[in-house]
């Protein structure tokens, strides 16, 4: 495999992405489900078998891959617990308890902008 050219507009782009502070938040967060699993884990724990009944359109496999992806980023921690059979809970760490007031804000500015859409319709 050839390496990349320093300058070649993929590393620009990616330089970019990792140097913009806006863009690294929104990286942390994006996917189609990272943030709703936030935001329900709110300040509670769940287990993997809470989490995929609040989702039922996710696949096993799916919510795993976010779920993993959120814990390398150290939004999400995970707790075995050792007993048959196993338990494991997720909870938000306190970097992620940080992101709940914009998550409020956020779903405030999409709950106002969503009425404004159907009103002119």
């Amino acid at each position: 495999m050839t390496a990349r050219k320093e300058n070649s507009t993929y590393t620009l782009n990616e330089k970019f992405i990792t140097d913009c502070d806006l863009t690294y938040a929104a990286n942390k967060i994006g996917g189609r489900w990272k943030i709703v699993i936030l935001d329900k884990l709110g300040n509670r724990k769940l287990r993997f078998s809470e989490l995929k009944k609040e989702f039922p359109y996710i696949s096993e496999r799916m919510l795993t891959l976010q779920l993993r992806a959120l814990e390398q980023d150290e939004l999400v921690k995970r707790t075995v617990y050792a007993a048959v059979p196993p338990r494991v809970e997720y909870e938000l760490t306190p970097i992620a308890l940080e992101f709940l007031p914009i998550f409020c804000q956020l779903s405030a500015w999409g709950k106002k902008n969503k009425a404004l859409k159907q009103n002119r319709s």
